[in-house]
């Protein structure tokens, strides 16, 4: 017999805290989850998934002016906003009732409403209840950030980008992020002038040099205005007819202003510090390796740990989380080699170093194919696809394995899956060059480059014009 309320109170709703809390009430524990906006977080409800579905509907301009050709003749096209955000939110009620509903089958007793850690055992909720528990877990992810600047309360972040009430003719998009990336791909495909500013050189900080350039050239080969090395310094009007002033003088008319600096750990006015949890400059919750916090009986995972923002890897923390402590299985999260996508158009796919990381690491080489993809040509298109693979040179212990791969182009996401199973496992290159080819298709290319365009620094070999491959480059196998 518990001497607490529940055995794990979990506070957020998201994938997660869901996670966890599932697991756990499958163990056999006594579970309570308190989620204060709609089940399913940020990814459900105003992340991965509307974002992915409006990537799909921004990509039919494409496809229709492509279509072409192939021999299509398309009529006159209309995008009607109104139709695709209801088509949305019918999508995302519909999986938020999935979640609420497998929370409710394993046993979790569900609170809709805002709650607070009280104490080492005690959660507070907005009616005033105070329910004890055993172990309190933390997962209520990131919250937008937006700098303290004039007009800053004119500006939207991606919270509420999916609701905005029609489609604007000009949007100014401020961040150079994956989230800033991916909805200046999102507006300019659904028709919008788009202008994306970002204070530093390249956009996609972190991600692969050659990844960087890459899509930054695509993104302005379809029209969008990149404007690098600047920032707002403030913004002015009503809405639906803002100017955002730039720091170098210039001035940008927009109907929408969306915001995409990144997002910190939302911890604010949780009552962590209060207790003794420690929080990290930005607000994380400090943990271990097994998610747990400088208080014992308090766990943390997700965003809101500040570790590795994706929607897969809280998943993978929320269930370690319950394997250890409820299923006799004490499991840590890994956080090694984990696979990402970025839907930007061109999409991208990666896993595994960096050029940059890996050449830190000691000698390696460089394979790197730029071609036209097949369905680019009939169309007419001459937007690039390009693969990357980073090999750990000889003279090291690992020499040979693959330590990176990286794919821009169609189907990036889905490739990087597969490719992410052989990095994960400690493929080599040869390995790799073992593997016969799916012909025709754009993903043979990562089994097909022979020789290194790089080795420990130097050039080996490089294409004399990149732009002049066309596809298929090998097409004796046809």
């Amino acid at each position: 017999m518990t001497d607490f309320d529940f055995d794990l109170f979990v506070i957020g709703g998201g994938s997660g805290g869901v996670r966890a809390a599932r697991m756990s009430a499958n163990y056999g524990a006594k579970v309570g989850l308190a989620e204060e906006f709609r089940y399913g977080g940020t990814c459900v409800i105003r992340g991965c998934v509307p974002k992915k579905l409006l990537v799909y509907a921004a990509s039919f301009s494409q496809a229709f002016a492509d279509a072409a050709g192939f021999g299509w003749e398309v009529g006159e096209t209309r995008f009607d906003w109104s139709k695709l955000r209801a088509a949305k939110e019918a999508e995302i009620t519909r999986l938020e009732g999935v979640y609420l509903g497998n929370l409710e089958s394993a046993g979790v007793t569900a609170f809709h409403q805002h709650a607070v850690v009280a104490s080492p055992h005690s959660v507070r909720l907005a009616d005033g209840r105070e329910l004890s528990a055993k172990h309190i877990l933390v997962a209520t992810g990131g919250v937008p950030f937006v700098p303290d600047i004039p007009g800053r309360d004119l500006a939207i972040t991606s919270n509420e980008v999916f609701d905005i009430e029609r489609l604007p003719e000009r949007v100014v998009i401020v961040g150079g992020g994956y989230i800033a990336t991916e909805f200046a791909g999102i507006f300019n495909g659904l028709g919008s002038q788009v202008t994306q500013v970002y204070r530093r050189d390249t956009i996609l900080r972190g991600f692969d040099d050659d990844v960087r350039s890459h899509v930054q050239q695509a993104m302005r080969g379809r029209g969008i205005d990149i404007l690098l090395n600047q920032d707002v310094a403030g913004i002015e009007g009503g809405a639906g007819d803002l100017e955002v002033h730039l720091k170098s003088g210039e001035r940008r008319a927009a109907g929408l202003v969306l915001y995409a600096t990144g997002r910190n750990p939302n911890t604010a006015g949780l009552g962590l510090a209060e207790i003794g949890v420690k929080l990290g400059p930005n607000g994380a919750v400090a943990v271990d390796a097994w998610s747990q916090t400088s208080v014992p009986s308090i766990f943390a995972v997700g965003d809101v740990t500040d570790r590795l923002a994706l929607t897969p890897v809280a998943i993978r923390e929320g269930a370690a989380f319950a394997d250890t402590v409820f299923g006799a299985n004490p499991t840590k999260a890994d956080h090694a080699l984990v696979a990402s996508a970025v839907f930007s158009q061109p999409e991208i796919g990666t896993v595994g170093m960096t050029e940059a990381e890996a050449r830190a690491s000691g000698p390696i080489e460089v394979y790197r194919a730029v071609f036209r993809p097949m369905a680019n040509i009939l169309a007419g298109r001459d937007e690039q696809m390009m693969m990357k693979i980073l090999v750990a040179g000889d003279g090291r212990p690992d020499s040979r394995r693959v330590l990176g791969v990286h794919i821009v182009g169609p189907g990036a996401g889905e490739m990087i899956q597969l490719a992410a199973i052989a990095v994960k496992m400690g493929a080599t290159k040869e390995d790799f060059d073992r593997t016969v080819a799916v012909h025709p298709t754009a993903a043979e290319e990562l089994v097909t480059m022979r020789a290194p365009v790089s080795s420990r620094g130097g050039l080996k070999r490089r294409p004399e014009n990149p732009r002049d491959q066309g596809w298929p480059r090998n097409p004796e196998g046809c």
